[in-house]
């Protein structure tokens, strides 16, 4: 089974790498640098990359990324940087995500990296979560010299980076290095401690931080208004994903995981984490695993090189479908599910269904705390200047629990923004306590 979770993607050699850098043709206006959500120097980097100065490529990476090792995995190249390449119209795209992957492994085996940690005499902030933002905002700020915590309520930090993308897409080995190198610029975790039950966002503040960041993403379930929907055999696909990474570290045994040797599967969304729930179930051992998707391939949320992966493993898709109805068995499982499409339903066995149709923020955080505004759904409203602070001051918030990020990067971006909307909001306030001392 450990080779089923083998990472799929092979790392370019030395050699392959610097051929492939060679290949760009260094656009005037680069069309990469503006399909990437965090505007990534990619000319810039890319041609350090075709001299062999592995170093300063890194440098230009880490000037607008904190984890280039993750983003080189599992970013949607092929709609960003990639798919906006001037080559791309002939086919023949410079492969910007490999390429950037290869420096950040490179760079952590040779270990090149060794940045210097500034004096943290700026401020503090508490971030809270340890995903794609609030990595981003710890890094930001960290390397701007202010003194960093996370509080994050899993055993070890990561997020979705760590408990809800498969191994075989982003090794949690690439994780935990990325982590390690924000970590060595001065940021301190806190594990295994939950904001809103633990502590509360008004005790933070009593312990001295300046400003608090909430990206704790979204982790209460949508329903579905399907007739036995909440029978046992029906799990969240974040669920899922979250007891096989469980399982793979060693922390819960085999007969913990839903799926087991010879189960039928089927997964209700398109989206890249339905492809990821459909592609480990298979790895787990089921028998036929199959998507239902109520539109057809052209509205997948999905990208299409994991569609083809998908179907290349023999991951099965039911368009313009509907799961109608859910029978249970007497045991756990499923005994069967109905299915519409195009008007015409049909019974068929099921042994688990799993649902990838999103999420929604849990109320933890908001509920424990006063002033924290919310939309009709349950998302943290967020002004525009400074640019992501909550209608309590002090309090910011990105990625999803804001509703505006889909993506890994796309959080990276919006965190980013944060970032420099909390800098400028705990410079402002230090600045007046200094005028009124006067």
């Amino acid at each position: 089974m450990e080779d089923d979770f083998k990472e799929v993607s092979e790392n370019y050699t030395i050699a392959e790498a610097v051929r492939e850098a060679q290949r760009c043709l260094h656009c005037k206006v680069p069309g990469c640098k503006k399909g990437c959500p965090i505007s990534n120097d990619i000319p810039d980097w890319i041609a350090e990359l075709a001299k062999g100065n592995f170093g300063n490529a890194m440098k230009i990476i880490h000037g607008r990324s904190n984890l280039p090792a993750v983003c080189g995995r599992v970013c949607g190249h092929e709609r960003q940087c990639e798919g906006n390449c001037v080559l791309a119209k002939k086919g023949a795209h410079i492969n910007i995500g490999k390429l950037e992957r290869f420096v950040a492994d490179f760079d952590s085996d040779a270990g090149l990296t060794h940045e210097a940690i500034p004096e943290k005499s700026r401020g503090r902030v508490a971030v809270i979560g340890s995903g794609p933002a609030g990595l981003t905002i710890a890094g930001d700020l960290s390397r701007q010299g202010f003194a960093v915590e996370i509080f994050e309520m899993e055993p070890e930090p990561g997020g979705v980076l760590m408990f809800g993308i498969p191994e075989y897409r982003l090794p949690k080995e690439v994780v935990r290095r990325e982590i390690k190198k924000i970590e060595n610029l001065g940021v301190n975790f806190n594990l295994k401690t939950t904001i809103g039950k633990n502590f509360t966002v008004d005790e933070l503040f009593d312990r001295g931080f300046d400003a608090i960041f909430m990206g704790t993403g979204t982790g209460k379930p949508k329903k579905l208004d399907i007739p036995g929907i909440n029978s046992k055999g029906v799990r969240q696909a974040i669920w899922f994903l979250r007891r096989v990474s469980l399982f793979q570290s060693g922390s819960i045994r085999r007969n913990e995981v839903l799926v087991k040797n010879g189960d039928k599967v089927f997964v209700i969304g398109c989206g890249n984490t339905a492809m990821d729930a459909a592609r480990t179930a298979l790895r787990m051992g089921a028998a036929e695993v199959t998507i239902v998707y109520h539109r057809t391939i052209e509205h997948m949320k999905a990208l299409r090189a994991e569609y083809d992966d998908a179907v290349a493993e023999g991951v099965k898709f039911l368009w313009n479908s509907s799961v109608v109805e859910v029978t249970p068995s007497e045991e756990t499982r499923l005994k069967q599910i109905a299915i519409e499409t195009e008007g015409v339903r049909r019974e068929v066995p099921a042994d688990w269904l799993i649902l990838a149709v999103g999420s929604a923020p849990a109320a933890r955080i908001v509920s424990s705390t006063s002033g924290i505004e919310v939309d009709g759904k349950g998302y943290v409203l967020t002004r525009d200047t400074p640019y992501g602070m909550t209608t309590r001051p002090g309090v910011f918030a990105g990625g999803d629990v804001t509703n505006r990020p889909a993506t890994v990067v796309h959080a990276m971006q919006d965190a980013k923004q944060v970032a420099e909307g909390i800098a400028k909001y705990i410079d402002a306030i230090k600045l007046m306590e200094i005028i009124n001392k006067k």
